[in-house]
């Protein structure tokens, strides 16, 4: 999805709304431009959305390097969020589904400072934030700062939302093919290939991610708020019961766990 793909976003009319920086040609949806690093582009966009939502999608990704990460990323998403949940539009039983990163799931070792980031009121407040800290020491890279943001997130706010019947999860994909992970084909689509190989498996589709995270927003997972469900064909529980030991190394690392 393009740089500022924000959500899909489904009223109780059935009717699909799809919004991103780029042009939506997406048959039977209402396309609505939204641009996530830029706070006004945003307020537009609400403007257009029809209420109330159903289910809330939030899918924008992009890779370190991109103007605007931690606003596309997350500060972005949860803006969108709150002015959903100010104006009444996620109604008891509605839920909001997040798409994380294996980049987010050390968070816990970072959850002083992650509070502190997300105890920041609004947009501009943290963006300040992450232009007074972004050189302390505990600071990841962007992407991966974004990403443990969005996890802690969903973990800490999945009481409060619930006491108003709303749900809130992500998914943390494996190698997916998608424009993003192939314009950083030699990380992206690297990591993990000696797994797949083994398996005879290919990196996923955007649909196959789809399903899960679709799932998490469904009646169905009625029982299931606050976590990050990994998606990965099994590559970071293998690495980390040993079963396939050369993926250990890494997925200690990502969970923030000792080498």
């Amino acid at each position: 999805m393009g740089a500022a793909t924000a959500q899909l976003a489904v009223d109780a009319g059935a009717q699909v709304t799809a919004m991103d920086r780029a042009e939506i040609t997406v048959p039977g949806t209402k396309a609505v431009q939204v641009d996530l690093a830029d706070k006004s582009s945003i307020d537009a966009a609400m403007d257009q959305i029809d209420g109330p939502v159903d289910a809330l999608f939030s899918c924008a990704g992009v890779a370190d390097g991109t103007p605007g990460i931690e606003k596309i990323n997350f500060i972005g998403h949860r803006y969108m969020i709150d002015e959903l949940r100010g104006k009444a539009m996620l109604p008891r039983g509605s839920a909001i589904g997040f798409i994380s990163s294996a980049a987010g799931l050390g968070w816990q070792a970072n959850l002083p400072q992650l509070k502190e980031y997300l105890d920041t009121p609004d947009y501009s407040s943290a963006a300040k934030w992450i232009e007074q800290h972004e050189k302390d020491d505990y600071m990841l890279s962007a992407y991966m700062w974004s990403k443990q943001a969005i996890c802690a997130y969903v973990a800490r706010q999945a009481f409060a939302f619930l006491q108003e019947g709303i749900r809130i999860n992500a998914i943390c994909p494996g190698p997916t093919d998608t424009p993003l992970a192939q314009a950083n084909k030699e990380m992206w689509l690297g990591f993990g290939a000696d797994y797949r190989e083994e398996l005879g498996i290919e990196p996923s589709s955007p649909l196959e991610q789809a399903y899960p995270l679709v799932f998490l927003c469904s009646d169905a997972a009625s029982a299931i708020t606050g976590i990050t469900l990994i998606a990965d064909v099994g590559y970071i529980s293998s690495g980390v019961t040993e079963s396939y030991p050369s993926a250990t190394p890494i997925a200690r690392f990502l969970l923030g766990l000792p080498a």
